[in-house]
């Protein structure tokens, strides 16, 4: 029987189990995947331990993962795309992407393209309408100067170079061991902490436009401090400081996934767009690969390989 997450309590990374499940066969307009990759996201932590309870309650036993890669197994009556064999990019609302077989409905998959390695194409869903939200809530326009605060994260290192490609100057927020890194997409690294708003100005003496918060941490007091019109605010994690200061809060449920995947695939595959991973994990590992997300240090995304690809 194919295996997949659960988890049956609230509770950490201990409560996660790797257990065998049935392999829903697909109803109509419904399309079975192998998933070959799944990315790993910081608010599946939250959800897992409760914190979201009130907005998105766990119905146990539960499963987790919202983005994956794989190929087509079978597909359901009325289904005209994809077809069996074809490798796709999927995007579940469920919390069923951790497991070695998803059924989900066939307008939640789109084309992979064959330049895009399986571990990059799962990690475009969460972390990449995320990112094209925050560009669209700030309203990032050639000319503009822009910070990503938290740029060396997933969602923040995708907002990074979107700003970039929109003709922006980005002002990028991470620790030292990542600014090569980014300055070599194009952005200006400066360090995070105490005095943040400081450095900002002596590197941007001529001012923000306009700051996209992927961390939290003081972020948007910093941005107010700056002078960025509230308008042109977005955070993404500290809801707190949101509405104290009534800035944005635009996340991923603001745009057509569908649009921004196949826009977000096609720059990966053009070369155009970098999405670094720098930790992987078979499906089994499970509880390992939120240990080391929890840490927050790490150049991009987390992996869980669930099977080779081929």
């Amino acid at each position: 029987m194919p295996k997949a997450v659960r988890f049956s309590r609230y509770g950490g990374s201990e409560v996660l189990d790797v257990v065998e499940v049935d392999a829903r066969e697909p109803g109509r307009r419904e399309v079975q995947v192998s998933v070959v990759s799944v990315a790993i996201n910081p608010g599946e932590i939250q959800v897992r331990q409760g914190q979201f309870h009130d907005a998105f309650p766990a119905h146990f036993p539960e499963g987790q993962g919202s983005d994956f890669a794989g190929v087509v197994t079978k597909v359901g009556e009325g289904v005209d795309f994809p077809r069996v064999g074809d490798e796709v990019i999927g995007f579940s609302d469920s919390r069923d992407a951790q497991a070695e077989f998803v059924t989900i409905d066939a307008s939640r998959v789109i084309p992979k393209p064959h330049a895009v390695d399986w571990n990059v194409a799962a990690c475009l869903f969460v972390a990449g309408t995320t990112a094209r939200a925050c560009i669209i809530a700030v309203d990032v326009r050639p000319g503009d100067t822009v910070v990503v605060a938290g740029a060396a994260g997933g969602v923040g290192i995708i907002a990074t170079q979107l700003a970039v490609l929109a003709g922006a100057a980005v002002v990028a927020t991470a620790s030292e061991e990542n600014h090569a890194y980014l300055r070599s997409l194009g952005a200006i690294p400066v360090a995070y902490g105490p005095g943040l708003a400081e450095r900002i100005r002596k590197i941007v003496p001529d001012g923000v436009d306009a700051f996209i918060d992927t961390h939290g941490a003081d972020n948007v007091k910093v941005a107010v401090e700056l002078g960025v019109p509230k308008d042109r605010i977005n955070t993404i994690t500290d809801y707190a400081a949101k509405n104290k200061f009534r800035v944005k809060g635009a996340g991923m449920s603001t745009v057509e996934p569908r649009e921004v995947l196949t826009e977000l695939a096609r720059l990966v595959a053009n070369g155009d767009l970098e999405i670094p991973i720098y930790a992987t994990y078979p499906l089994d590992r499970v509880r390992a690969a939120y240990e080391r997300l929890g840490l927050r240090h790490g150049l991009g995304k987390i992996v869980l390989e669930v099977r080779p690809a081929g």
